[in-house]
């Protein structure tokens, strides 16, 4: 077909590869899917006004005839696939997305791109991209990113394993260590509700859960056992391993949202780690018309930095549509401080939280007595981690934030931006959460805890108010009584003190603090 032969356009999707060398090439007789993320039809950044004028959300139907993706734009690439030789594996107007499969080379053959096998240091062996993914002039105007043709590892879950000075796993310890529904007692989440008739989504990307374990954990606490449903995305399952790997970040996020909210239905949704994975979740879970998620709980993330530009543009549109169906997006906000784990003596916004589409939750530190918390600080270990929080140099200053105060960044340039976190609450392993993971009795921290500890709340909101609450940045702004201030500490992770430090009203480390349930149940109703 000759209408595609000519590249005369290129996606400006500049990869920030991570330290690695060039090793080789890749297998070009590999078949791989890779996704074409498509420009909306109309922004979703507009959803606001389409709302219903019953002002309820939009449904996914409603969204999708709107918002997605134009049949036109669709046949155009399902055109561009069949010219090129590849295999249409779906086409799907809501998730704005056509997904083909074909060889390495038929790829490299259709968008002129070129890859190579690169190494880390860790031994880790991915097939990565170098330049630009070329697309022909009649695709131009209607592509927003192409994944799948890089494989490399994308982010990492921000959950803490508690260990003592040996090395070994650290037992749990009444008044150090807590269960999670005596953290949301101390926090006054609402009594008397159990999540019922709500759904929780859980991003996964890697690890797994045993059935066994989670028996287990509930019936000790006398809890009765959720509803928990692994989904396969891009080929991923459930694939329990090792208590020190990503299964303690799965049990940590279905325990912990489990107990706090054991009548929801928990949906874990099981992606290779790859910009191309962690998407099409996120994006499988917004959509799905299955199981209908309300909550999406995100404990995985890394630096700005090392994101492609269509990865940032692609996510956080998906974020935008999911505030459109009413859906409440948690997401942690790391564990490396201030640095966000760069070395390079700056201050980093992890990603996806600095999306300013999402609810960006830190962390604390608390102590207690009996069945309070006496004190709360930043979570801000000296040889350990710390709570992730900063401004995006990414994400410019949302509206909701105009009149939060947040501060310019402390990089060269003091650029402002979306600042994060929105709020915070436990996540010092110190203090952290009684979980089980393959067959061990843990205590884990991080703000992975944050998330689903969140996610669970307004699950328990939403219930008691019968409706969603969707997207809660402008009420939680406009009025951030809800919240109990933290107004100690830091988040200084980078040479010569480069960080943030909390204070009175929000603040780039803990946000608006931490939430008093009941209250934040009585504002968003």
């Amino acid at each position: 077909m000759e209408m595609f032969n000519e590249y005369v356009s290129f996606l400006k999707s500049d990869i920030a590869l991570p330290k690695a060398m060039m090793t080789g090439v890749p297998d070009h007789a590999e078949v791989i899917n890779v996704t074409v993320r498509l420009i909306p039809q109309k922004s979703p950044a507009g959803w606001e006004k389409a709302l219903t004028g019953s002002g309820k959300f939009l449904t996914r139907t409603q969204y999708a005839s709107q918002f997605g993706a134009s049949a036109a734009d669709l046949h155009v690439v399902e055109q561009f696939a069949h010219a090129k030789g590849l295999t249409i594996v779906e086409s799907s107007a809501a998730r704005c997305c056509v997904v083909l499969r074909g060889t390495v080379q038929a790829m490299c053959d259709a968008f002129n791109v070129r890859l190579a096998q690169y190494t880390t240091s860790s031994g880790n062996v991915f097939r990565g991209r170098s330049g630009y993914i070329h697309i022909p002039k009649e695709l131009e105007g209607k592509i927003e990113g192409i994944f799948g043709l890089d494989n490399r590892p994308v982010a990492t879950p921000h959950f803490q394993i508690k260990k003592t000075k040996k090395g070994t796993f650290a037992p749990q310890q009444a008044g150090v260590s807590h269960n999670p529904d005596d953290i949301a007692a101390m926090y006054d989440y609402p009594a008397g509700k159990t999540g019922k008739g709500q759904c929780i989504a859980l991003i996964e990307l890697g690890g797994g859960y045993r059935t066994a374990d989670l028996n287990a954990y509930f019936n000790g606490l006398k809890i009765p056992v959720p509803s928990v449903k692994a989904v396969s995305v891009d080929g991923a399952v459930n694939n329990p391993g090792t208590a020190d790997g990503p299964d303690g970040e799965v049990m940590l996020d279905i325990e912990v949202a489990g107990v706090v909210s054991p009548g929801a239905k928990i949906v874990v949704y099981f992606a290779p780690n790859t910009d191309q994975g962690f998407l099409d979740a996120i994006t499988a879970a917004i959509h799905d018309k299955s199981n209908h998620p309300n909550v999406i709980s995100i404990s995985w993330g890394g630096p700005e930095v090392n994101w492609t530009q269509q990865a940032l543009t692609s996510y956080d549109q998906a974020f935008q549509s999911a505030a459109a169906l009413g859906i409440t997006v948690t997401v942690a906000a790391g564990d490396s401080g201030s640095s966000d784990g760069v070395n390079d003596g700056e201050a980093h916004a992890d990603f996806p939280a600095s999306s300013p589409n999402v609810l960006a939750c830190g962390g604390t530190t608390i102590a207690t007595k009996g069945s309070q918390i006496t004190s709360e600080v930043v979570w801000n270990e000296a040889s350990g981690g710390a709570t992730g929080g900063g401004i995006s140099e990414v994400f410019p200053l949302p509206s909701y934030q105009k009149n939060a105060k947040v501060p310019p960044s402390v990089n060269p340039g003091n650029h402002i931006g979306r600042g994060l976190p929105d709020v915070a609450a436990n996540a010092d392993p110190n203090s952290g959460y009684n979980i089980r993971v393959d067959g061990n009795n843990l205590v884990i921290g991080g703000t992975s805890a944050v998330a689903p500890l969140m996610a669970a709340l307004i699950t328990l909101i939403n219930e008691n108010n019968s409706s969603d609450a969707g997207f809660i940045h402008p009420k939680i702004y406009a009025n951030p009584k809800p919240f109990k201030d933290i107004t100690s500490g830091n988040n200084d992770t980078v040479a010569g003190n480069i960080g943030y430090s909390a204070g009175k009203g929000w603040d780039a480390c803990t946000g608006w603090g931490a939430a008093d349930g009941k209250k934040l149940q009585a504002l968003l109703k």
